[in-house]
């Protein structure tokens, strides 16, 4: 395939990947959150947990410690209780404690806008701050997951495994308004569609532009990519 018409297949997915999961990136994002704060403690409980877990992980949480200067004060053992359904909740309930004492002592108890200051926050990396930027700022930013990972590789829009190098690859292809949603979107076709172990290839709208389809429509069990 020649580099004009791999540029125009990329063109198409991206534009039925924005036909299918229409919308803002707070449409396509599916935490519940009402401030940057709450999407920041909701997007470090949601590491290896699903959202909907999330959600009512934090329907509980936020009731009782709504921003950063309550639940800096928390009972660590409190907290730990509700956060427990996320996994690995001792270190997610102090690392959302930490983080809140370290916005109030560094930051007036505001999220930060800068993705630097931002990863410096305990349990935020990368992918963390580049889920809050966009969505609670606007500010562009492209988070990569698993999914995004997975399928960004399956689709050929990258050939890289390392998280940063995928970032740059997808980057490239959109402009810097439309990375979050890129993101967003990918993740949502990964939960919905494109699963790791069984894609459901015969269902897919990318079938006919995906150059994985082959490996998985042959019913061969082979690792995700």
């Amino acid at each position: 395939m020649g580099e004009d018409e791999d540029r125009i297949r990329v063109d198409e997915i991206l534009r039925r990947l924005e036909l299918n999961y229409p919308g803002s990136e707070q449409d396509l994002c599916e935490l519940n959150f009402t401030s940057a704060f709450q999407l920041l403690v909701a997007t470090v409980l949601s590491a290896q947990c699903t959202d909907k877990v999330v959600n009512k992980v934090t329907s509980s949480l936020f009731a009782r410690y709504p921003d950063a200067y309550y639940l800096a004060h928390a009972e660590i053992g409190d907290v730990e209780s509700i956060v427990k359904p996320t996994g690995f909740y001792h270190n997610k309930a102090k690392n959302i404690v930490d983080l809140s004492g370290r916005l109030i002592s560094s930051y007036g108890g505001e999220v930060p806008k800068d993705i630097d200051d931002l990863t410096k926050l305990p349990g935020v990396g990368r992918k963390t701050a580049n889920v809050v930027l966009p969505i609670a700022f606007r500010i562009p930013g492209l988070a990569v997951d698993t999914h995004v990972k997975r399928l960004s590789r399956r689709l050929g829009l990258t050939q890289s495994s390392d998280p940063l190098k995928v970032e740059e690859d997808l980057c490239s292809k959109v402009e810097p308004s439309e990375w979050a949603r890129l993101s967003l979107r990918l993740i949502l076709h990964g939960r919905r569609v494109c699963s790791a172990r069984a894609p459901e290839c015969s269902q897919c709208f990318l079938e006919d532009l995906c150059p994985s389809k082959d490996t998985y429509l042959s019913g061969s069990v082979l690792k995700s990519p």
